[in-house]
């Protein structure tokens, strides 16, 4: 886990490490040109020069990161991030540990700020979520060689540490559920496609669908926002197939679809019920209460810490299955009503 010094920076500019010192703190004593080519390297090799000191000392920063990339908008209201951070903070505190947390725009933008927090000494390791396919972050990590644990798979880890649940098994579990209330026409309405989680749960939605004949089913795309979970649910219940079941991948753009249903003046369970993924309080606050399929994400969040200080302590990362959400049935679910009755 080493990381980039003033020696391999003076190394692979052929000069001396006191050359890379006048250059990277602007003092004269050498060129421009040897200037913009020390620069140049330092930047590639992920060298800051306000890392020296620590470096020299060999200090840890007792701190570990978690870059996230959704729209700050998102983090604020979204119950499932604040649990997990909760989990995070509780175990990392009673370790004399600090969490850093940045919210960044992109996968780019995210591969970045690891590169900063790990040259400058800031974090000792990273908990990585929303893992994507083909993600660009995990060979990122490990050329840098940052002690990581993702939170997501399996699959696309590239060998790092990662703790996963089985979200097609969940999903399948709900779908056969609604099925057996009686249910033929069922709707998802799924969170951004991009993310490995989202295409794990649309593959698992469509083959047990198939799978037991479901011919009307379809997933809407959406990013888990309020906002866009009304507007999808206005276009499923206005369409001339309208379900009567939908499932949504997060407990807002549930609570969203609820009303959106009401507003419609359709009854909620009779009309059409609903089914919320990442159970909450919220879930439980509403008018009829929302099934949910729910696990302990605080939980999930402190064994992610556990894993990662194991990790930044020199011992092997594994792969490591977490529980399965578990669906409890509430006020929003029920057999669909029968055509004719009012």
């Amino acid at each position: 886990m080493k990381r980039p010094t003033i020696a391999d920076v003076a190394r692979r500019a052929g000069v001396s490490k006191g050359a890379v010192s006048y250059a990277l703190n602007g003092q004269p004593g050498v060129s421009e040109a040897t200037r913009q080519r020390i620069l140049a390297i330092a930047t590639e090799i992920g060298f800051s020069p306000s890392s020296a000191a620590r470096a020299l000392s060999g200090a840890t920063a007792e701190a570990v990161g978690m870059a996230l990339c959704r729209p700050a908008r998102t983090l604020g209201i979204e119950p499932f991030f604040m649990e997990l951070i909760s989990g995070v903070e509780a175990e990392l505190s009673a370790r004399s540990y600090a969490l850093t947390l940045q919210v960044v725009a992109d996968p780019d933008a995210e591969i970045a700020v690891y590169r900063r927090w790990w040259a400058e000494r800031r974090v000792d390791g990273v908990l990585v979520c929303d893992l994507r396919t083909d993600d660009r972050r995990v060979p990122a990590l490990r050329k840098l060689q940052l002690p990581a644990v993702v939170i997501g798979g399996p699959g696309y880890t590239g060998g790092l540490a990662h703790v996963w649940s089985d979200d097609a098994a969940a999903l399948v579990e709900t779908v056969e559920y609604l099925v057996a209330l009686g249910h033929r026409r069922i709707a998802r309405v799924g969170g951004l496609p991009s993310l490995l989680h989202t295409r794990t749960r649309t593959e698992a939605f469509e083959q047990v669908c198939r799978r037991l004949g479901l011919t009307d089913a379809a997933t809407v795309s959406s990013d888990y926002t309020g906002e866009e979970g009304a507007r999808a649910t206005r276009r499923l219940l206005s369409s001339a197939t309208r379900p009567t079941a939908v499932i949504y991948d997060n407990d807002v753009m549930a609570i969203a679809g609820l009303s959106v249903a009401q507003e419609m003046g359709l009854a909620v369970p009779a009309d059409v019920s609903i089914v919320a993924w990442d159970d909450s309080p919220l879930c439980k606050l509403v008018h009829p209460p929302l099934t949910a399929l729910g696990r302990d994400i605080p939980a999930l969040g402190a064994y992610a810490a556990r894993q990662l200080l194991a990790v930044i302590a020199g011992r092997p990362g594994t792969g490591v299955q977490d529980e399965t959400a578990r669906l409890t049935p509430r006020g929003s679910t029920a057999p669909p009503r029968s055509p004719g009755v009012p």
